[in-house]
């Protein structure tokens, strides 16, 4: 492909900013086509994002001539019709986390991916952002020594407005700590390797969601991780943080909030880098994206890593 001409399905909140323009500006890339439900909402997508044409239903968008690859944005209880949909049209597709509501979809597209050779990569855009790229180098660098811990901790309280689909097992799988953990396990899996062992428990007031989340893992290298989530804090509590300890110091970054900035503690200083994100916070991702889809790169994140994350995800919640 010379140029990734895009189609979009589920123009939704996540494409107005996150990423939708981010198509338009990397290289070799742009955006032909966009589709949603509500046919009235997807015409005023395309008119304020200068986009050709607007479809109501994804076949007729996977029917247009000028489309050769598919972003799928909509909620995850719809991922994998449309995934397998596009790869059997010949797409390859930038698909939305998590791939899947449940490891077993997430298999059933990794199926078809490794039957097919088709191209698919999974939105998990941290892995290309300045601050998660500095921790990696950090750790490869072996700046703290060699790594002991990891201790990750993250509690919000209940959203003062609706959740809308998030709160809706059938759509999202679970929850909000399916809809959040998916970028941290990813990354954790991304600088550690596969678990040796993992240990979980949750709770909620409906048995499909879980409101509080508390894990052990055991990465190889005898990397032992503690995770605590909790969607039902106190305000005054809420905090998102992630310390990865070693013998000679430790790192300390956030997922959600000031993921921006990685301090690095020694026994010599205390040092915080700090980074300019982009405005559409995909644009990095999407740009390797592309070039993955034209055979410059390897794929920046596959549809293995994403069944990998969902199967520790499941194992936490016990």
């Amino acid at each position: 492909m010379t140029t990734i001409k895009w189609g979009i399905i589920g123009c939704g909140n996540v494409t107005e900013v996150k990423s939708g323009p981010a198509f338009r500006l990397a290289e070799n890339s742009l955006v032909t086509a966009v589709m949603r439900r509500d046919a009235a909402l997807a015409e005023d997508y395309a008119r304020r994002h200068q986009v050709a044409r607007a479809y109501h239903d994804a076949t007729d968008l996977m029917n247009d001539p000028e489309v050769n690859a598919i972003y799928i944005a909509t909620p995850p209880g719809s991922h994998e019709a449309y995934a397998l949909a596009a790869m059997e049209r010949g797409f390859p597709v930038y698909l939305e986390k998590p791939a899947a509501p449940d490891s077993a979809g997430a298999k059933r597209i990794a199926d078809v991916v490794a039957h097919t050779g088709a191209r698919l990569s999974i939105a998990h855009y941290r892995r290309r952002l300045p601050a998660f790229a500095c921790v990696k180098q950090l750790l490869d660098e072996a700046r703290i020594g060699e790594v002991q811990s990891v201790d990750l901790r993250l509690w919000k309280p209940l959203p003062k407005e609706g959740a809308g689909w998030r709160l809706d097992p059938a759509l999202s799988g679970g929850g909000h700590f399916h809809d959040l953990a998916p970028h941290q396990l990813d990354i954790l899996l991304y600088y550690f390797g596969l678990p040796e062992q993992v240990s979980g428990i949750s709770t909620g007031t409906d048995v499909r969601i879980a409101d509080i989340v508390s894990g052990q893992v055991l990465f190889p290298g005898n990397i032992l991780f503690n995770g605590s989530w909790n969607f039902v804090s106190p305000r005054q509590q809420q905090t998102d943080e992630c310390i990865i300890s070693g013998s000679k110091g430790s790192i300390v970054f956030h997922f959600f909030t000031d993921f921006d900035q990685v301090t690095l503690h020694t026994a010599h200083q205390t040092k915080t880098f700090r980074f300019n994100n982009p405005t559409h916070i995909q644009q990095p991702m999407i740009a390797d994206v592309v070039k993955y889809f034209r055979g410059e790169i390897p794929n920046p994140c596959s549809i293995s890593a994403a069944v990998d994350g969902l199967v520790l995800m499941e194992k936490l919640l016990g």
